[in-house]
Order: C-alpha cells, then sequence, then structure tokens
C-alpha cells in the first residue's frame, strides 16, 4: 500500500479536525490500554488517531505494541500470549480468523462480549444506524458480537479503459459476469499478442482471498457447518478452476504474482485486473498519464446470492479488568465511528465500515474528487465474511491449493483433476 506524504497529511489534518470535538467525560484515574494491530503500514492511521483519541479522553493512554507483521503472525502472537495470561487489552483481528480467535479465548473467558456495552448504547439501533448487518456480522462469532470492523476491503476491478473500448467495450458499463469479461478480454488480447486482456492473479496471491471470491461470486461456501468438509467439491468449485484456466487461455492472462501484475497493468499491457482497494494509490502512481483508469465492483455470476469475501479487521476487546474493559470500549467505539472512518478511508482506500462516514460531513467530497476509491464503498451490502477453516491451518491450506491452481491455470491438471485434488488435501488439513 503506498502511501504518500500528502495523504498522511491530510489523515493528520482530520484527526486534528476531529480533536475538536467535545472532551468526553471519564474516570478520574488514568487507564494505559496495551493495544496490538497487525501490519506496520497501518501506523500511518493508528498514530493519528490514537493521539486525537487521547486528547478527547485525557485519562486513556493508549500504548501500541509493535505491530505483528500479518494478521497470520498477529494470530499466533496473541494465542501464545493467551498461555502466559499476557493478552494485549484490544487486538485488531483478522475476519478470517476471528473464530478460531473466539473459540480458543471465550472458554478461557479471555475476550469480551460486547453486548453490555452495544445495549448501553442504544442495542441493536446502535448497529443499525452505524454498521451495515453484513459488516456488523463480521465481528460475530457463535451468535455474540465481539468485534466490531475497522478495516473493510473487498476485491474490486481496475480498467484500462483505453484498451476496453479498442476492443468495442464500455468502461463504464463492464460485462457483470466473468464468462463476459472474460469475452472481453479475449477481444483485448486479439489486438495485440504482447496485451494481456485481464489479470486475475490468484496463482500467486499470498492468501486465498480471491479464491473465496471465486466461490462466493457463484452464491457457493467455502465449508459446509453441518459435515465439517468443504462446500465447493461440486459445480460451484469445478467452474472456478474452468473459469480460471480460460483466463490463460481465452483471456490471455500471464501467471505473474500480484506486484508484476500490477506493473504490468501500469505499463499499459493488461485490460483489466483484479486487486484490493488500498491499491487504488499505488495504481494510480503507476498508470500516471498513460491512460484513464477507471475501477468497478466485483462481478458475479449470480447476482441473487452471490457475494464478496471481506478482508480486514474488527477491534477486540481481551481484558477482562472492569476499568480497562470501560476504557477499551471508548476507544473501539472511536476507531469504528465516523470520524476515525473518514482518516482511515483517506488514507488507505478502504471501504468504511460506518456508514455514517460516507455522510457530507466526512467522505462524500472525497468520493466526488476520487470516485476509484468510492468503488468498494458500494459492495458493503455484498460484504460476505472471509471465512477460515477449521481446525486452525488455513494458512497452509491456502498455500496446498494455490499450488494446485497454479497447477491448472498452466494447463498442468484438468481442473477436474484439480478440483479432486483440492477437495482431498483441504479436507485432510482441516481434521
Amino acid at each position: 500500500m503506498k502511501i504518500t506524504r500528502r495523504s498522511a497529511l491530510g489523515g493528520l489534518a482530520l484527526g486534528l479536525a476531529v480533536a475538536s470535538l467535545p472532551r468526553i467525560a471519564f474516570a478520574a484515574e488514568e487507564v494505559t490500554l496495551n493495544v496490538l494491530y497487525n501490519l506496520p503500514g497501518f501506523t500511518k492511521f493508528h498514530q493519528p488517531l490514537a493521539e486525537t483519541f487521547m486528547k478527547n479522553h485525557p485519562n486513556i493512554k493508549i500504548n501500541f505494541l509493535a505491530p505483528a507483521p500479518g494478521y497470520n503472525e498477529g494470530q499466533q502472537q496473541v494465542l501464545r500470549s493467551a498461555v502466559t495470561g499476557n493478552l494485549p487489552d484490544v487486538y485488531f483481528s483478522g475476519y478470517n480468523l476471528t473464530a478460531e480467535l473466539v473459540n480458543t479465548l471465550a472458554p478461557r473467558n479471555q475476550i469480551t462480549d460486547l453486548k453490555p456495552y452495544i445495549d448501553a448504547e442504544g442495542g441493536q439501533a446502535f448497529l443499525d444506524k452505524n454498521f451495515s448487518p453484513k459488516l456488523a456480522a463480521l465481528g460475530r462469532v457463535n451468535g455474540i458480537q465481539y468485534g466490531l470492523p475497522v478495516n473493510a476491503s473487498s476485491p474490486i476491478m481496475y480498467i484500462n479503459t483505453d484498451l476496453v473500448k479498442k476492443a468495442g467495450g464500455d468502461p463504464d458499463n463492464m460485462p457483470k459476469t466473468f464468462p463476459g469479461l472474460i469475452e472481453l478480454a479475449k477481444k483485448i488480447h486479439a489486438l495485440d499478442p504482447k496485451v494481456s486482456g485481464m489479470g486475475y492473479d490468484i496463482n500467486g496471491w499470498p492468501d486465498d482471498w480471491l479464491w473465496q471470491a471465486a466461490i462466493y461470486q457463484q452464491g457457493g461456501k467455502l465449508v459446509d457447518e453441518a459435515t465439517k468438509k468443504v462446500a465447493f467439491d461440486n459445480e460451484i468449485g469445478l467452474n472456478a478452476l474452468k473459469l480460471f484456466r480460460q483466463f490463460v487461455t481465452e483471456g490471455g492472462q500471464n501467471l505473474l504474482d500480484w506486484d508484476q501484475s500490477r506493473q504490468q497493468f501500469g505499463a499499459g499491457l493488461t485490460g483489466f485486473i483484479f486487486s484490493t482497494p488500498a491499491h487504488v494509490q499505488t495504481i494510480e502512481g503507476l498508470v500516471g498519464e498513460r491512460f484513464a483508469l477507471k475501477t468497478t465492483t466485483f462481478p458475479l455470476d449470480n447476482p441473487q446470492n452471490g457475494g464478496v469475501p471481506t478482508g480486514g479487521n474488527s477491534a477486540v476487546i481481551l481484558t477482562q479488568d472492569k476499568a480497562r474493559q470501560d476504557a477499551a470500549w471508548q476507544y473501539v467505539k472511536f476507531v469504528t465511528g465516523p470520524e476515525a472512518q473518514n482518516v482511515i478511508v483517506r488514507i488507505t482506500g478502504y471501504l468504511p465500515t460506518n456508514k455514517l462516514a460516507t455522510g457530507p460531513d466526512y467522505l462524500e467530497p472525497y468520493y466526488a474528487e476520487h470516485p476509484n476509491v468510492k468503488t468498494a464503498s458500494l459492495q458493503a451490502d455484498r460484504s460476505l465474511p472471509w471465512a477460515g477453516y477449521p481446525g486452525g491451518d488455513s494458512v497452509r491450506i491456502w498455500r496446498t491449493q494455490r499450488d494446485i491452481i497454479g497447477a491448472v491455470m498452466r494447463g498442468e491438471v484438468t481442473p477436474e483433476a484439480g478440483l479432486k485434488q483440492i477437495v482431498e488435501q483441504t479436507n485432510a488439513l482441516m481434521h
């Protein structure tokens, strides 16, 4: 994620503007909260927001622990801390790992049910006012609200409008399904063999976000809750693998990792790619004046039941000390509120998790100036949880799946054989 000095300063200025809000009276006793978040790049918004929060809550001090390199590492760190009884007070948990976190910590009474705090704010009315039902659900496990959503990111499409127009397409009205997009990619690739029609870089993606997207957009599921086995051992899983192979054979996709793919797109050599909204600023920088860049929402082959997996994290409270819990709630409420979301979105390009943040006092003028950033917010009602697998081996499962997907895309394994391998190996690793 590229964060320019200008955007970071913009975030700081916004944070300082928020500091002019009325201060909230709090207990006279000073409380220090130890807070752990993932991804060092996120310091760009966590730090100014914490400074703003502390100005408004002079008796609460935010002490950031060294950020974990990624969600998987943060999860392991917290699970180890649970054993030693040295948990952070607040943790920003990756959505796809929250169920595993809760199922480990809840039996030990090491994670806080937010219901009493939400009830004190107005209960369901508070949730409805601030969060869409699907985004609120990202912090819910076993029917209990343990977290509130902070960052949210669902895959979007980046379009080279010049190449799309040359191939007879309309960048303002892109095909809404993958078969339609493959047809367009084929036309783009036919104009110049050096140009890839499209890029769906699942073969080199560091996690299974784009795999889940391919399943979810068809209305499928990752795991069958009843059998605890994979739920894509059917036409949906097979169709996903057939599409990936078609991206190469018909759409002219090159098998690159996501960074190389971005570079190729920026150089004007790919019709359209799928990536995270966090890359908007980076990709705009790569494209420069070379062509007109546009973004649009992720395609749904099943518009009725399809959706997109939502990456990101929710804030959970791990402390069981009442004074710390009360202080932690004030902090969680702030970072998921519209003022903080206004800062976070401008710095990251993610979609805002708080509904109020899209209003005229916050992001509306920014979106008018930056329509490519707004795209992600249009998918909030399609947000589905980025799921994890039972057994806590999600990272190893993805690496295994990715190797097989790569072999299918290269034509070394048929989609049918590839699906059989993915199903067998995923089921084996879940148990």
